[in-house]
């Protein structure tokens, strides 16, 4: 079983990777800048942090086997977040990505397509800009997950399909809930399968 430090516990995702982790019997520091916000749960701990605040995260993920960040890519900066990894010490980093930077044509990206949502471009586009930073790096064992288009709470069904740099989708859409998306996460996270890469999940 491992240690988990998850940045971002107090949000949607954090919270159903809280409980994925946990009902795995992995061990979890939460991080939130609210940490009383954070679902109580048994074997996690939660803490106060701040992803601008680079020495004082290192000091907070270190000594975990492995750390996931579940923030908004508007809320962080890539180069200042990854370097707090890096400077903890720990290996194994996961990234609850976006699907804006997926492709629905080679060197189309869904971002790019013209009933992309405006609301949504700001922090898609992020998104996009991290992916392409975490790329350039090659000292830390990284893995981005993109979500499907449609990304929201849902049930755990466990069945899903995994996808590299391609949208899935189906007649029905692109879709993937917030607890399938959890479970990919922990798959990959117990299972390594995509070091050093990005891949997606969806229905």
């Amino acid at each position: 079983m491992a240690t988990v430090a998850l940045i971002g516990a107090s949000g949607n995702v954090g919270t159903r990777l809280l409980k994925e982790l946990t009902a795995r019997n992995h061990t979890v520091t939460g991080i939130a800048r609210h940490p009383e916000k954070i679902v109580k749960l048994d074997g996690v701990t939660p803490v106060k942090g701040d992803v601008h605040d680079k020495e004082s995260l290192s000091a907070l993920l270190k000594g975990h086997d492995a750390v996931i960040s579940a923030v908004r890519f508007v809320d962080t900066d890539p180069a200042e977040l990854i370097q707090a990894v890096k400077d903890s010490g720990v290996k194994r980093y996961l990234v609850v990505g976006g699907a804006g930077s997926l492709e629905v044509a080679p060197g189309e990206k869904v971002i790019d397509q013209p009933d992309f949502p405006e609301e949504y471009k700001a922090e898609a586009s992020k998104g996009v800009d991290f992916l392409e930073y975490i790329k350039t790096v090659d000292d830390l064992d990284w893995t981005f997950l993109s979500p499907s288009a449609v990304f929201g709470p849902g049930a755990r069904t466990g069945n899903f399909r995994l996808g590299k740099d391609q949208l899935l989708a189906t007649d029905a859409g692109s879709s993937i809930s917030f607890e399938d998306f959890a479970i990919a996460m922990v798959d990959e996270l117990e299972d390594p399968a995509h070091t050093g890469e990005r891949f997606t999940v969806g229905y």
